[in-house]
């Protein structure tokens, strides 16, 4: 029972200190002018205050001060200071931006004091393609190279109103719960959702149409947090003496953040192909192309969070039959999902519109958009 209450004390907390710092935060940038300013790149129009993973931060590092029981679960101390390191970090980046490098050096400071100082560290495969127990150094590489995918995938992964917070939210949910019922483990069901109430209180601000974004501080918080709880989930869901043993927790897992994950790795690697920075601004990602099938921001973000939700269910009931089976038909199936968007983009229609340029009754000839039908409503 006291379990419950430190889970419920800190969604209770984290939201109440979310939902009234973002309307605070919002007013301060307008005054300040620290603005999201719209380019070719982004899908706003309008400049939108880009600070709301102050709120998100302050929301959640206050749940977790007040209710993880620190005498039982030391490692939460490194945890926390990570997550300082990321907030100070985006908050850096999003009212000065600095440079990629810089912003890496930063996710690998925050990822040594989960790994080394926090204990978070993938040690076995599970049997994924036949493999099992990793050396040491195969081991902490590939713990960083996971923490630091899983930064980037949601700084990469919030291009659209609500994308990133409502991926987030369901993540933190579904971690939160199997936490909870799983023994000496109720300090990760209160790091998932302190997170978790943080993220509804945001999104209310932050659903189509959105008065604030959560910025790299949000984005980066959001990764760095599911980072340390996907990698203590597959650690401990599949030994024998938690309450709910789960087969192929690696798979599930995986399945878990697969949007943000998959989306991350398919642009990275298309960025390397052309030669380009892994980090450089693109506009490849999955919401990019449903946004060019006409879909909107609030559409696109149920359908991806549908569709998540979908896979986690499909993974935790194809469990017997295997990490390697169930991880390859997952990216399969995406990635069969991605070519279609490609091969089906609709072709622009024309239509006559009028110029705005002259006051005379002229015309000219323009591809339909939602921008040519925006300017056409003004």
């Amino acid at each position: 029972m006291l379990n419950v209450f430190d889970v419920l004390l800190s969604v209770a907390i984290s939201f109440t200190i979310t939902f009234l710092a973002i309307p605070v935060i919002i007013t301060v940038a307008e005054r300040k002018k620290l603005f999201d300013i719209p380019d070719e790149r982004k899908v706003h129009h309008t400049p939108i205050p880009s600070l709301g993973g102050l709120g998100i931060f302050a929301g959640f590092i206050i749940a977790c001060l007040l209710a993880v029981q620190f005498q039982t679960a030391s490692e939460f101390q490194y945890f926390l200071a990570a997550s300082i390191v990321i907030f100070f970090l985006g908050l850096k980046d999003d009212i000065l931006v600095i440079s990629p490098v810089k912003k890496f050096i930063g996710q690998v400071l925050a990822a040594f004091l989960i790994i080394y100082k926090g204990g978070i560290q993938i040690k076995s495969m599970h049997g994924f393609l036949g493999i099992y127990e990793l050396p040491e150094m195969f081991s902490l590489l590939l713990t960083y190279f996971t923490v630091i995918v899983i930064i980037n995938s949601f700084n990469l992964i919030d291009g659209i109103d609500g994308l990133a917070g409502s991926l987030g939210l369901m993540a933190t949910i579904v971690f939160g719960v199997y936490f909870l019922q799983a023994p000496n483990m109720v300090a990760y069901s209160v790091l998932s959702f302190s997170l978790a109430g943080s993220l509804v209180a945001f999104l209310i601000f932050n659903f189509q149409p959105a008065k604030v974004f959560m910025g790299d501080t949000g984005s980066m918080l959001i990764g760095l947090v599911n980072s340390i709880l996907v990698v203590k989930f597959i650690n401990v869901a599949d030994v024998a003496d938690v309450n709910f043993p789960i087969l192929a927790a690696p798979a599930i897992g995986f399945a878990i953040l697969m949007i943000p994950l998959l989306d991350t790795l398919r642009v990275f690697a298309i960025r390397m192909i052309h030669r380009r920075s892994p980090f450089s601004p693109d506009r490849n990602h999955i919401h990019h192309l449903l946004l060019n099938k006409g879909l909107s921001h609030r559409n696109i973000t149920l359908t991806l969070v549908s569709v998540n939700i979908l896979f986690v269910v499909a993974a935790f009931l194809t469990r017997d039959f295997g990490c390697t089976w169930i991880i390859l038909t997952i990216i399969a199936i995406f990635f069969s999902g991605i070519a279609a968007l490609y091969y089906t983009r609709p072709e622009p229609r024309m239509f006559v519109a009028k110029s705005l340029k002259n006051e005379v009754n002229s015309s000219r000839v323009v591809p339909l958009t939602k921008d040519t039908i925006l300017e056409q409503k003004n």
